[in-house]
């Protein structure tokens, strides 16, 4: 039997993206239960969990034969030798959640060959529902988006911690951009998709959960996406990790890398 096409994998995720937002609204500010993670990676939540138990039974019984990788589940090997693998970060932001912000977000992604072919991110609590599929284009709630195509770094609002543009990071020193913030790396990847802002940018070793989604909604909207020294991302890693990540309109990108030297 064929495999399904990238458009059906994409109707399965986004109808796991809305159940996990049925479940991640009923412990929204409702003081959940909460620990931290015994390898000092983060908090975790009750909700975190049941978010990927459902996730998981839902996903994998659709495709038993794709693998899994998810930060709320122990990693297994397996997912290596698989032909299309879930890439799912249960909630995105638990920081945020836990805080009572509506910012955070359902990233959910099938890889294949390590390239991502379906994928979305979901704000339940904002209503908001980014997807795109492998040549198919990228949406918000169904309406086409594109991201930016300001060039200048100088007109550039970009989605950054303060570290990030701290002169460490820029040897020829800090590009003259506007800096902007949203906790949740999902959604920060999904508004440069949207074309909210012009670029995302992190040097942090990053989660291929926290990317895989938003890197194709940001290629399918026009964008480009690129590891913070230019590289070319590749997902299902053996450890699922990218040494940051630097996502643009597709004009402002090559500055962007310039500027960082």
């Amino acid at each position: 039997m064929p495999a399904p096409d990238a458009t059906e994998d994409l109707a399965l995720l986004i109808e796991a993206a809305r159940g996990a937002g049925r479940i991640a609204a009923r412990y929204f500010r409702d003081d959940p239960e909460t620990w931290d993670k015994p390898d000092g990676t983060g908090p975790v939540t009750e909700a975190d969990l049941a978010v990927d138990d459902m996730l998981r039974d839902r996903l994998m019984d659709a495709r038993p034969g794709y693998g899994w990788l998810s930060e709320e589940t122990p990693d297994s090997q397996e997912r290596l030798t698989a032909e299309r693998v879930f890439v799912v970060d249960p909630i995105d932001g638990t920081r945020a959640f836990i805080e009572g912000s509506s910012a955070f977000s359902h990233s959910l992604a099938v890889v294949e060959g390590g390239k991502v072919i379906a994928a979305v991110v979901y704000l339940p609590i904002r209503g908001k529902l980014y997807a795109a599929s492998k040549g198919g284009g990228a949406t918000l709630n169904d309406a086409p988006i594109r991201a930016s195509d300001t060039a200048r770094l100088h007109e550039a609002e970009v989605l950054a911690t303060k570290h990030t543009l701290s002169p460490a990071h820029w040897p020829r020193g800090v590009p003259p951009v506007t800096r902007a913030y949203r906790p949740s790396l999902a959604y920060r990847m999904a508004l440069v998709g949207e074309g909210r802002f012009d670029a995302m940018v992190t040097f942090r070793a990053t989660w291929e959960w926290d990317i895989a989604a938003g890197a194709l909604i940001i290629e399918e909207a026009g964008g480009r996406v690129t590891d913070a020294a230019g590289a070319v991302l590749s997902f299902n890693r053996q450890v699922p990790q990218v040494p940051g990540v630097l996502a643009a309109g597709g004009a402002l990108h090559a500055p962007l890398l310039q500027a960082k030297g």
